[in-house]
């Protein structure tokens, strides 16, 4: 597989990515964030700071690592989410797809609470384009990352 590169949208230059365990959990629980999309990093960063930044990374798959690939959303993929968002932790080292924006989030959460039923969920989440992510879980997926550069996303004074 050829290197790829990932953007990290962060407030700071993450020079060195770490996995944080933090309050709430994301969509595949705890781990360094990336995207294969650049302006949704910028977002990130955008939403995050005020001077934030935009960290390159080139990402080289290692075959030997624990890798779970969802291409769409589909069943298994809300099942992940849910179990993730829920507190289960997985034992992947590396988990790429999908990404609930806002708005599917919203739907997610309304699943999960047992507000809508599945169908209403898919009914619902049909018309929307997720973007992209891919989650480091153990040291050993960061080990794939290699730090390019950052670029600021505004001025910095």
């Amino acid at each position: 597989m050829e290197d790829i590169l990932l953007y990290h949208g962060s407030g700071e230059i993450v020079e060195f990515p770490e996995i944080r365990k933090t309050k709430y959990t994301k969509d595949f629980s705890w781990g360094f964030y990336c995207t294969i999309n650049y302006e949704q990093a910028y977002k990130w960063a955008n939403k995050r700071s005020q001077n934030g930044f935009v960290n390159i990374y080139k990402y080289t798959e290692n075959k030997d690592l624990k890798i779970k690939k969802f291409e769409t959303m589909s069943d298994e993929w809300l099942d992940f989410i849910t179990d993730c968002r829920s507190g289960k932790v997985h034992s992947y080292d590396i988990v790429e797809g999908p990404m609930a924006d806002d708005t599917i989030w919203n739907y997610v959460n309304d699943y999960i609470n047992g507000d809508i039923p599945r169908s209403v969920f898919w009914e619902l989440a049909k018309f929307k384009h997720p973007t992209h992510q891919i989650s480091f879980h153990s040291i050993q997926a960061l080990e794939c990352l290699k730090f390019e550069r950052s670029e600021a996303i505004h001025e910095i004074q």
